[in-house]
């Protein structure tokens, strides 16, 4: 479940007759990751079918590749994302549009990788119209199941410490959910390696470096005074890559185990 901020929440207002909702992909594949799943499963668990006017369904690429393969790339990334809405009992009749609009051409921006910028590229873009009198939820449900990337968590190459710059991100992490009601794992990543495998941590020198950096924020959670049982953690590995930059693999998530 990508989204922008710490966590990857959306953040509804209180009365509006739009919801937007963004669902990114791998460089090259229609089909949708388990992260950006769940992300729009979470999305529709804030809809109520009965508010719901009209839904539009846009597909896009990067800018890599022929325009005529991205326009039929984009097409299939927008059938997609309908395929779920249907399987999620989203009535066929309230989708009004699903086309998909080719590649969106990179726009360097100062602070942003030609790689970011393309992945961002990579989406489907989803707008639900909604009845006006219908009040939005201020979050998302969170379901079992969901995965929350604490984003901008970044750890040094080989090591289970933080870049200067993430702990704040942790900070924040904590103050969102110490008083969620829920479990939930810690998940450590990886990146680089060959394979699936783990990798090595240099301060050790033991192949378990994914399972200490969960570790380090379990720990982190633990003296900040958040109940032992409601977390544990486990390290994945390189089973998940993001396919973006090496530094977005060297992540952690928090997967929602059920209700606390």
């Amino acid at each position: 479940m990508r989204l922008t901020g710490f966590f990857l929440f959306l953040v509804f207002l209180g009365f509006s007759q739009q919801k937007t909702h963004t669902i990114y992909f791998d460089t090259d594949l229609s089909k949708v990751t388990n992260i950006e799943k769940n992300r729009l499963l979470s999305f529709v668990a804030t809809l109520s079918e009965k508010s719901i006017l009209s839904v539009e369904i846009f597909g896009f690429c990067d800018d890599v590749g022929a325009s005529s393969y991205n326009m039929a790339l984009s097409k299939k990334r927008a059938e997609e994302i309908k395929k779920i809405l249907l399987f999620n009992l989203i009535d066929e009749k309230l989708i009004t549009n699903v086309d998909g609009k080719g590649e969106l051409l990179y726009k360097t921006v100062a602070t942003s990788s030609p790689e970011r910028i393309r992945a961002l590229n990579r989406k489907v873009e989803l707008s639900v119209s909604l009845s006006q009198e219908v009040k939005l939820e201020t979050e998302p449900k969170l379901v079992k199941g969901s995965s929350l990337v604490i984003e901008d968590l970044l750890f040094l190459t080989g090591y289970s410490y933080l870049t200067p710059s993430s702990k704040k991100s942790l900070d924040l992490a904590f103050e969102k959910i110490k008083d969620l009601p829920f479990s939930f794992v810690i998940q450590g990543h990886v990146c680089c390696t060959s394979g699936q495998k783990d990798a090595i941590d240099r301060a050790t020198k033991k192949r378990n470096l994914s399972v200490v950096r969960a570790k380090f924020v379990y720990d982190y959670f633990l003296e900040k005074g958040i109940d032992s049982k409601r977390m544990t953690f486990e390290g994945l590995g390189h089973q998940f890559p993001l396919g973006g930059k090496p530094e977005q693999d060297r992540r952690v998530e928090i997967l929602i185990e059920s209700d606390f």
